[in-house]
């Protein structure tokens, strides 16, 4: 196709005053195809490689057909992601920089309701947004497409892929019929082109030609690893290539918490992004890799679309893409605008076939890569700083140091010598500083720490005693009085003690044979055979006799029991009369039964408790019920169903209803009139990194 000039498309003059502006003079392929067929009003479907120009081929045409007087929606724009949104949103504002009255208003989920709302009120003409958020809006009435001009779909393709068909299905009937529709796409799959025949008017083919569709300017290798040694790899690319901005694209949100991890502590400059972020997060991290404030930012395939920095050196595939289509997405991050680029897989030996259903599909060889060694990415450190020095050396912006230099020289040092010394300082000092090395570190052996474990004497509770701080608790613990050191041992059992006689002080005898009374018993009754004594009653207290002594069990060794003068009675006992162990526990008197205290009252039993009523499992009425494939074991909770459900679909919360998590999988109550909805995106999505399976319970 013969190269046209934005001048020769017939634009008006503000919008070849912003493509000057933006430094564009020679209209891409795509554009000076597309563009002239768009301005005459006719639907067009426009299949192109990722970076070509899209944006521009159809957001100029949107551009010159809104009438700046007329306050209300004339031109819906559906993308994908969030990121692609806002991206498509920040090319036509600088598009229409110079037509007054036209204002774009980006809409999508994650993003304040009020500043949507806001927006519409004043009236945006060209509005950009996820299906989900646009769906939501047209719900609560605050969008109404009656005016619609024209509804264009940016990566219909990948629309479809994350289950959005109904929702756009929706949108396009909600239009107005006499409405232009344009379909852009880097792959026209048979979804697409169905939905071209159900929705579109005669539509114009606009597709580009070309060998691949990859961008040519791309230089594409794969490497053959181990997944064991995917991370060591990757950073000798990087070493080896002195790469300083690229995207590395994983599979899974846990894979890239964990590679951004491994990146940060080996001294890289890295940041993610991926679904479970917040917009805030998002923007945050965009805004930083733009301004090169990192060198590389770690992405799933849903979060990284829309990243349109001109700069990136290399595209990483550090997990290759289940679809070959999003390989083509993926490497076309990188060499835009007719830059030069670099894109890396790193396969594992079982997904070698991968690589060669990605070369059919794309209609590209990818060469194969020789994996570097340790004294390669050495010699490639060292080439790229003698390239620095050299350049330092051939610009001359360096203060002299002759002064030190020959005084170095006087002391009988070569020039040779102190160039090397000082290349040797400057090249360990930069090591040092991007991985610190740990293994360095003199770490002192146990026996020279004081006051650890080796150093204590006899544990006497605390440990040793350092004669550098002051005496504490357990220095003193010669002037505590002993508490139960000093005591003697315990018998094993009460009961078994000596039969031998014991001598006593001299005691009362008993009066009328009774038993002795005492108001405290110092040897109480042990866990014996024989029961206790009953104290007889006051009828027969003139008749009691002494209770006969209990058995001795005489198999157990006994201990000795201390003496202990019993309390005196009425009568005194015969002086020097001796008493067995035997006899003093049979006229020991039983205690007399205390009256029941007011104070402690005995607990009432609980009432019982009344029948719970039991839950019903029926499903309310304008609600199914769905199955999901998570539950308990994976980790999920149930408002982690009630946020999937949300960031998903974009729903609000409220049309999710009783969760009823079990062990394996759930039960999701959802609103009848969402459910389709629901189960083609949730199928296509992941719960806190685990695919989910949805369907009607």
């Amino acid at each position: 196709m013969t190269p046209k000039l934005f001048s020769e498309l017939g634009l008006s003059a503000e919008v070849l005053k912003a493509v000057d502006k933006l430094g564009f003079e020679q209209a891409a392929p795509i554009q000076a195809a597309a563009i002239p067929v768009l301005m005459t009003g006719k639907d067009v479907v426009g299949q192109s490689m990722t970076g070509s120009g899209k944006t521009a081929a159809f957001g100029i045409p949107a551009v010159e057909k809104v009438d700046p007087n007329l306050r209300a929606v004339q031109v819906l724009i559906l993308c994908p992601t969030r990121e692609l949104a806002i991206q498509v949103s920040e090319e036509i504002h600088k598009l229409a920089f110079f037509k007054r009255g036209i204002n774009c208003l980006p809409i999508y989920g994650g993003q304040s309701y009020e500043r949507q709302f806001f927006g519409l009120k004043q009236g945006a003409q060209i509005v950009i947004g996820t299906p989900g958020r646009v769906m939501d809006h047209m719900r609560r009435g605050t969008l109404r497409l009656s005016t619609v001009k024209m509804v264009i779909l940016d990566e219909a393709d990948v629309m479809l892929n994350m289950g959005f068909r109904e929702d756009i299905e929706t949108i396009l009937k909600d239009a107005p019929k006499e409405r232009q529709t344009v379909f852009f796409s880097a792959t026209m799959p048979k979804p697409i082109r169905d939905l071209i025949e159900k929705y579109s008017r005669e539509p114009q083919n606009v597709k580009i030609e070309q060998k691949a569709m990859t961008v040519p300017t791309v230089e594409q290798v794969y490497y053959e690893v181990d997944r064991r040694y995917k991370m060591e790899l990757l950073t000798r690319l990087i070493d080896l290539y002195d790469m300083k901005l690229g995207i590395i694209f994983c599979n899974t949100k846990r894979m890239v918490d964990d590679l951004v991890e491994h990146l940060e502590a080996a001294g890289y400059q890295a940041d993610r992004l991926h679904g479970d972020m917040t917009q805030n997060m998002r923007d945050r991290v965009m805004n930083k890799f733009r301004k090169s404030g990192l060198e590389f930012l770690v992405a799933t395939d849903v979060a990284a679309r829309g990243i349109d920095v001109d700069d990136v050196e290399v595209v990483f595939n550090y997990d290759l893409p289940y679809d070959p289509e999003d390989y083509v997405h993926r490497i076309g991050r990188t060499g835009r605008a007719g830059k030069s680029g670099k894109a890396i897989s790193l396969v594992p030996y079982r997904e070698l076939f991968q690589i060669r259903n990605i070369e059919r599909f794309a209609n590209v060889r990818i060469q194969r890569g020789k994996v570097p060694t340790e004294n390669e990415v050495a010699e490639a450190r060292e080439n790229v700083f003698s390239d620095k020095l050299r350049a330092l050396l051939t610009s001359g912006e360096f203060p002299k140091q002759d002064r030190l230099v020959e005084r170095l020289a006087e002391e009988g040092f070569t020039s040779n010598d102190i160039a090397s010394a000082l290349i040797h300082l400057l090249q360990s000092g930069e090591a040092a500083k991007a991985t610190p090395k740990t293994e360095e570190y003199d770490r002192p052996q146990r026996e020279e720490r004081p006051g650890r474990y080796e150093d204590r004497g006899d544990r006497g509770g605390y440990g040793g005693r350092d004669d550098r701080r002051p005496p504490r608790f357990d220095d003193r613990r010669e002037e505590r009085p002993r508490r139960f050191e000093d005591r003697p041992p315990r018998p094993a059992t009460p009961a078994a003690r000596p039969a031998s006689p014991k001598t006593f002080p001299p005691r009362p005898a008993p009066e009328s044979g009774a038993p002795l009374k005492s108001k405290t018993a110092p040897w109480k009754a042990a866990a014996a055979p024989a029961p206790k004594p009953v104290p007889p009653s006051p009828a027969k207290k003139a008749e009691a006799k002494p209770a006969s002594p209990p058995p001795v069990a005489e198999e157990k060794p006994a201990a000795v029991v201390p003496a202990v003068t019993p309390p005196p009675a009425e009568a005194p006992a015969a002086p020097g009369k001796t008493y067995t162990d035997e006899e003093i526990l049979a006229s020991v008197a039983a205690p007399e039964p205390k009256p029941e205290s007011k104070l402690f009252l005995k607990p009432k039993p609980a009432p019982a408790a009344a029948p719970k009523a039991k839950e019903s499992r029926a499903t309310p009425a304008g609600q199914t019920r769905l199955w999901m494939s998570l539950g308990a074991e994976q980790g999920v909770t149930p408002i982690d169903f009630v946020n999937a459900v949300a960031g998903e679909t974009g729903l609000p919360g409220k049309v999710v209803g009783k969760v009823d998590l079990r062990e394996r999988h759930a039960f999701v109550d959802v609103a009848s009139e969402h459910a389709n909805s629901i189960i083609a995106k949730l199928n296509r999505s992941a719960i806190k990194g685990q695919k989910v399976k949805v369907k009607v319970a």
